[in-house]
């Protein structure tokens, strides 16, 4: 599987990523005070979204029907399934943001 690396020590950490051949805007930004994360997210210049939490096992932007927002879910996720948070201990440690890529049923 495929993950976005955060660099922490470069928050609020600003880069793109190709979703699905599609160019999109992550800035993370980190919650000392309560030790969590939120992501905006922009596409071609346009804000979608402004502080989601990244919350382990559960997709960003999961409430949005958007089709501007990526086709692919992107999940916070230890695959050692040792920690079951996203906190700074975590993050870039154990949980990683994994890009889940549906399987073109040409290659089965």
């Amino acid at each position: 599987m495929e993950y976005i690396d955060i660099e922490k020590d470069q928050i609020p950490h600003r880069f793109d990523v190709d979703l699905a051949g599609e160019m999109f805007t992550f800035e993370v930004h980190y919650n000392a005070d309560y030790d969590f994360f939120t992501v905006d997210l922009e596409k071609d210049g346009e804000v979608l979204a402004v502080g989601e939490k990244l919350v382990y096992g559960l997709p960003l932007f999961l409430d949005v029907m958007d089709n501007r927002f990526p086709k692919v879910p992107v999940i916070p996720y230890d695959e050692s399934e040792k920690s079951t948070t996203v906190t700074w201990e975590t993050l870039g440690v154990s949980v990683f943001l994994f890009v889940i890529e549906e399987e073109d049923e040409e290659d089965e």
